[in-house]
């Protein structure tokens, strides 16, 4: 849970206070307005794109109503003022990143200026308002009394509640996985698909490095790999394997286990799919898509060879999405890993199947169609 911070604002002639809550860190809003279904869309859009969040004191749906009124006021188009203007406009792919974070960031801000308030017992108090206990209390475990919260936040925890309770379909694993809140979702198919198939150097023991949901150690147990080793070093990735895990009945064959990358010990087959950007994250969820200078990813190739057995293999699993966005290239990458001490014997590529990859809006669509995601087989030189 994020630190707490405490609201302040003015009601009814009074100064009033209350914890404030946001699992991505961001800091409580200095400017507070109360208001109910009488503010007008336009009204709360200015408001929110000026840095004053709005403390919702009426119907729960039409502050849903509200925000989906200020999604679509953030993504109306501006009028060009020349066409010609507009054609001869063509970003570089790095600048096109920067642009759409920027965007992203601003939304993010935007949208998280509706407020809404929740009692002890996590209720809202408003009408027409959800029952949010038992997702709240999967996301922020017990509580510690009376929060304000943004509403954004708010509909990403009854969403991760849904996620969780109906789970993913794996069609490599053929089971369903179920992802926690702020634990990465694989819903990329391709990239487990190569785990699926890659040829196993040896089935005795393996390490799965960054866990996450346990997708990986998952399938690698199912491949027959008689004990896997998967390592996190956040708690509710590690509560979320281990969920996984249990619903699958492998724990006897999987140990989960919290630590900073590789476990004690050496494995003949060692994985890792470390988050494919190498930007700094916005919130604590994004750290399983953004690493920023590429930490992880050379955190695992430097400390590879130390944890192989003779003749073992690592698999590192990797988009080549950097290199079309211009941050980071093929040669830098080549190069890690020849400064790590070891070789590449063999790769495995495939394109990704997502929606995003053939969305020709999508201000990345370019570098997202070029992507190619690949298992690296390494070995010490």
């Amino acid at each position: 849970m994020s630190e707490s911070s405490l609201l302040t604002w003015q009601e009814d002639g009074l100064t009033r206070t209350s914890r404030w809550q946001s699992e991505s860190g961001a800091a409580a809003p200095k400017r507070v307005l109360v208001a109910d279904d009488t503010l007008p869309a336009d009204a709360a859009f200015r408001l929110a794109s000026e840095g004053t969040a709005i403390l919702w004191r009426g119907d729960f749906q039409n502050a849903r109503q509200l925000l989906q009124a200020l999604v679509r006021r953030i993504e109306r188009k501006p009028e060009r003022k020349s066409r010609k203007k507009n054609q001869a406009t063509v970003l570089e792919p790095i600048a096109a990143f920067n642009q759409h974070r920027l965007a992203q960031s601003q939304r993010a801000r935007t949208l998280a200026m509706i407020l809404i308030p929740v009692s002890a017992d996590y209720s809202i108090p408003l009408r027409r308002a959800p029952d949010i206990r038992l997702a709240c209390n999967e996301t922020y475990g017990a509580s510690s009394g009376d929060f304000v919260v943004s509403l954004r936040e708010i509909l990403g925890l009854i969403g991760a509640h849904e996620w969780r309770k109906n789970g993913v379909q794996i069609e490599a694993l053929q089971a369903r996985i179920h992802p926690y809140y702020g634990v990465y979702s694989p819903v990329r198919g391709e990239y487990l698909q190569l785990i699926a198939d890659a040829l196993l150097p040896d089935r005795s023991l393996a390490f799965d490095i960054g866990t996450g949901t346990g997708v990986i150690a998952a399938l690698l147990a199912q491949r027959g790999v008689r004990h896997i080793v998967a390592t996190d070093i956040d708690p509710r990735a590690l509560s979320c394997a281990r969920d996984n895990l249990g619903r699958l009945e492998m724990l006897d064959q999987v140990e989960v286990l919290q630590t900073d990358l590789f476990p004690p010990g050496r494995a003949p087959l060692i994985v890792c799919n470390p988050p494919w950007i190498p930007a700094r994250p916005s919130s604590p969820i994004e750290r399983a898509i953004y690493d920023p200078d590429s930490g992880m990813l050379r955190g695992f190739l430097n400390g590879l060879s130390a944890h192989l057995t003779e003749a073992g293999e690592g698999w590192l699993i990797l988009s080549d999405l950097a290199e079309h966005l211009g941050l980071r290239s093929r040669d830098t990458l080549l190069q890690m890993i020849a400064d790590a001490g070891l070789k590449v014997i063999d790769r495995l590529d495939t394109r990704p199947v997502h929606p995003r990859a053939a969305d020709v809006s999508d201000p990345l669509h370019q570098a997202r169609a070029a992507e190619l995601t690949s298992l690296w087989r390494l070995m010490p030189r």
